[in-house]
């Protein structure tokens, strides 16, 4: 599929302002901003298993599309929700465990990138990926 390979971040837009939407403090936006994260995505089907490795932490996750799973954000925020593929886009609906509030994210190729699109509290970010 489109998504499989490993993903290197190459640059943020409003990546630090979304941080500080989600309660981060300054020092750790400082640190985020420059994570060096690499994802490496494989499909199988409805299947897919995600390598996030950065600077902090390195996690694999594994989801289904449609089923709810638990997912921990690198500041330790803690996530519920879904991925679902809509068209050529991974799109999540992620409900935060500690306010009930929303995170919305988007996966999509766009050329030879990977884009990544997050918006909570109508902040959007946007980070770009290439293999």
């Amino acid at each position: 599929m489109a998504f499989d390979g490993t993903w290197k971040v190459d640059r943020n837009e409003n990546y630090e302002k979304f941080m500080e939407a989600m309660g981060i403090g300054m020092m750790k936006r400082k640190l985020g901003a420059h994570d060096n994260l690499k994802i490496t995505i494989q499909q199988n089907g409805d299947k897919f298993t995600v390598k996030e490795a950065s600077n902090f932490r390195t996690i694999d996750i594994e989801f289904t599309l449609g089923v709810s799973f638990e997912y921990s954000l690198a500041d330790g925020t803690e996530l519920t929700g879904a991925w679902n593929l809509e068209g050529n886009k991974l799109v999540a609906t992620f409900t935060r465990k500690d306010n009930e509030k929303v995170l919305k994210a988007t996966r999509e190729i766009v050329g030879d990138e990977l884009v990544q699109t997050y918006l909570y509290e109508g902040v959007e970010s946007k980070r770009f990926f290439k293999r």
